[in-house]
């Protein structure tokens, strides 16, 4: 079997790469066993050191990866640098933080001493997407390799080079050999490595549907996961809200990555008395942004990844439609072997229309108006998902209520686009998945919480 990297742009084969076989899988799991048994010996000051090293061949790379992911998947150049200097951030942030996190923590008891302390648990398998090639890998590797851990990556199979770069980098920054291996695989050999005595635990990030599976897998070994999948965000524009700046927030956000992000603004949620201004906005606004060839540094809005995926969210786009929903931009395919898919505007959605229940994973807007803000909250958390989610007004103190305490997501913003930070935890409730990645609860997630008791 061959794994291809298409150029989403053109259509034209960029690379073909072997993929490995069961005994190469077999062979690669037990290389990075083997370094995790020393790799977890390793004091933080030097892993700290190899982790800044890490940030900063990522900056000096940064335009040669950022080229790489554009003609990868079609991110817009510009967007892909800003990628690269995130994957520099987290390394920085849990070089300069993981060790005092993991200390250990004493515990008053009746002992003469107890407490708890953090080790670290083995290979770690990571099933990733082309989404963000390099920073969904970052910010599971980077903490993953603080606590002492190592990992394999099993990544998309439409970005092989971005996978092969990753491990090539570590090794430059003078990681020991294979705390970090790229598995060159199809989805069909998942399976085997999560049945792997030597893989401890999986994270993925992806759909919810390969989240379930993975899962099961996965639980039927009683190998622990940490679950990021889909999203819907709802963006809830009240009617206090400042307009003009809630619509720009929500253009960003719906059309980063080309409108390919789990936690992209996916619905917005407008209470009706100012309903027909903000759409007016967002129209205006979802205009001007240039959609073009990915390698140029004025293009906003990029190809999808692949033609298939620009199928399924036409797919999606029509039968919405069919069921009522109105389309005032954008909704038609572009010509050529191309995965171009222009912004789209859909209003009168409702429930029971794909742009209102599923995912629409690409640069395509809902919006769906909301009688008052109890109505807008009903509607936001009638998703099966809850990834995130944002609301839109001028009393802060009024959104700080909302975000808190009444949306069901795993990150909720005030007056701001949703976005995942390395100093924050990050993931979701619902069908959005479980665990956390990123900040202190990211770095717990794959230790042994180990208890010390001393009599």
């Amino acid at each position: 079997m061959q794994l291809q990297s298409i150029n989403p742009a053109n259509g034209k084969l960029v690379k073909k790469y072997n993929s490995y076989t069961e005994a190469e899988i077999d062979k690669k799991i037990k290389q990075t066993h083997k370094a995790w048994l020393n790799w977890k010996e390793t004091k933080p000051q030097e892993r700290n050191l190899l982790l800044n090293n890490l940030a900063d061949i990522l900056k000096q790379r940064k335009e040669e990866l950022a080229k790489l992911m554009a003609l990868e998947m079609g991110k817009p150049i510009t967007q892909g640098i800003a990628e690269i200097e995130k994957c520099a951030s987290v390394c920085e942030y849990y070089a300069a933080n993981a060790a005092a996190d993991l200390k250990y923590q004493l515990i008053q008891t009746e002992a003469s001493k107890s407490y708890v302390t953090f080790q670290p648990i083995g290979v770690v398998l990571a099933i990733m997407p082309w989404n963000f090639p390099f920073w969904q890998v970052f910010r599971f590797l980077a903490p993953a390799l603080a606590v002492g851990n190592c990992g394999v990556l099993k990544h998309a199979s439409n970005v092989p080079g971005c996978a092969l770069v990753i491990e090539e980098m570590v090794k430059q920054a003078g990681f020991p050999s294979h705390v970090f291996q790229t598995l060159l695989v199809g989805s069909d050999k998942v399976n085997q490595i999560i049945e792997h005595d030597l893989v401890k635990a999986v994270t993925i990030t992806g759909s919810t549907n390969a989240g379930k599976k993975v899962a099961e897998k996965a639980g039927s070994l009683l190998k622990k996961t940490v679950l990021e999948l889909g999203g819907s965000d709802a963006y809830i524009i009240l009617e206090d809200a400042n307009l003009e700046e809630a619509a720009e927030i929500c253009v960003n956000s719906r059309l980063i990555n080309s409108g390919q992000s789990c936690i992209a603004a996916k619905r917005f949620i407008v209470v009706k008395s100012v309903g027909k201004e903000f759409t007016k906005l967002l129209l205006q606004k979802m205009q001007s942004r240039k959609m073009g060839d990915p390698l140029n540094a004025t293009t906003a809005v990029g190809p999808m990844a692949r033609v298939d995926l620009r199928d399924e969210l036409h797919k999606q786009v029509l039968a919405s439609i069919e069921k009522g929903a109105k389309c005032i931009l954008g909704g038609e395919v572009q010509k050529g072997k191309n995965a171009f898919y222009p912004p789209t505007i859909l209003t009168n959605v409702k429930k029971g229309m794909p742009a209102y229940d599923e995912e629409l994973f690409g640069p395509v807007a809902a919006i769906v108006t909301a009688k008052d803000e109890a109505d807008a909250i009903n509607i936001a958390n009638s998703s099966v998902f809850g990834l995130g989610g944002a609301v839109f007004t001028k009393d802060k103190k009024r959104g700080e209520e909302i975000a808190a305490a009444k949306l069901e997501a795993g990150s909720c913003f005030v007056n701001s686009l949703v976005k995942s930070d390395p100093r924050l935890p990050f993931g979701g409730v619902k069908q959005s998945g479980y665990g956390r990645e990123l900040g202190l609860f990211g770095l717990y997630e794959f230790v042994n919480i180990k208890t010390v008791y001393i009599a």
